[in-house]
C-alpha cells in the first residue's frame, strides 16, 4: 500500500510556532531559536560531521533510497548522560492523527472558500471556544498505517532528554517523516503517549 504524500508537508517550527514548507521534519527557514538550538546538534547518529551542504539542515545527510537519511542529528552523548525528562522508549505506533469530534461534509460554499483538498469540517463544542472548528483533508483523515517503527538508541536518548527536539519522525512501513508532537501522527509503546510532547 502507498503511503505517499499522507504526510503533511507544513511543518511547525518548535522554536518560533511559525509555519513553512519543510522536510524531514524541519521548517523550511531558521528563527532565532533554531538557531540557538543548533549548537547542540553538534553529534550525529553515525559519528560523522554532516555532508557538505546539511551543516544546517533538519537532518546532516541526505535521503536514502528507503526514505530515510543517510544520518540523523543527535543530542551529543555528554548532553543526554545528564538525565532524561521522560523515558527512554525505542518504538512508536503510526497512528496518525483524527478528529477529536464528530465531522461533516463540506457544503458547496465552503469547498469554493477552501481549495485545498478539504473535504471534511470537524466543529468543536462550546468549551473549546474561542476556536470554532478544523477542516481535514481527505490525506489526514487517512493518516497513521498503524505500524510499529523501532528507532536507534542515541534517537531514543534525545527524544527522552528533549522531547520537542524533533519535529518529524520516520515510519518505516509508510517510508516517509510525519509531524510529531501534541498534534504529530505517533505514539510511543507501549504506554501511547505522543511522541514528542
Amino acid at each position: 500500500m502507498s503511503h505517499e504524500g499522507l504526510c503533511d508537508p507544513v511543518v511547525k517550527c518548535n522554536f518560533c510556532g511559525e509555519t513553512a514548507a519543510g522536510t524531514g521534519g524541519t521548517a523550511a527557514h531558521e528563527c532565532e531559536g533554531f538557531r540557538q538550538h543548533s549548537r547542540h546538534r553538534q553529534a550525529t547518529t553515525d559519528g560523522k560531521p554532516p555532508r557538505p551542504g546539511f551543516e544546517d539542515a533538519g537532518a546532516p545527510a541526505p535521503l536514502r533510497i528507503d526514505g530515510q537519511h543517510e544520518a540523523y542529528w543527535v543530542l551529543p552523548e555528554e548532553e543526554r548522560q545528564k538525565g532524561f525528562v521522560r523515558p527512554v522508549r525505542r518504538s512508536y505506533r503510526h497512528v496518525g492523527v483524527r478528529p477529536k469530534y464528530p465531522t461533516r461534509d463540506l457544503t458547496p460554499e465552503e469547498h469554493a472558500e477552501h481549495p485545498h483538498g478539504y473535504v471534511a469540517y470537524e466543529e468543536y463544542p462550546k468549551s473549546a471556544r474561542p476556536l470554532a472548528g478544523r477542516y481535514w483533508t481527505a490525506a489526514q483523515l487517512k493518516s497513521g498505517c498503524g505500524a510499529v517503527t523501532t528507532m536507534g538508541l542515541a534517537l531514543a536518548e534525545t527524544y527522552a532528554r528533549d522531547p520537542a527536539f524533533y519535529g518529524a519522525t520516520f515510519c518505516a512501513t509508510c517510508a516517509n517523516h510525519c509531524p510529531v508532537g501534541t498534534q504529530g501522527e505517533f505514539t510511543w509503546e507501549p504506554d501511547g503517549s505522543r511522541v514528542g510532547t
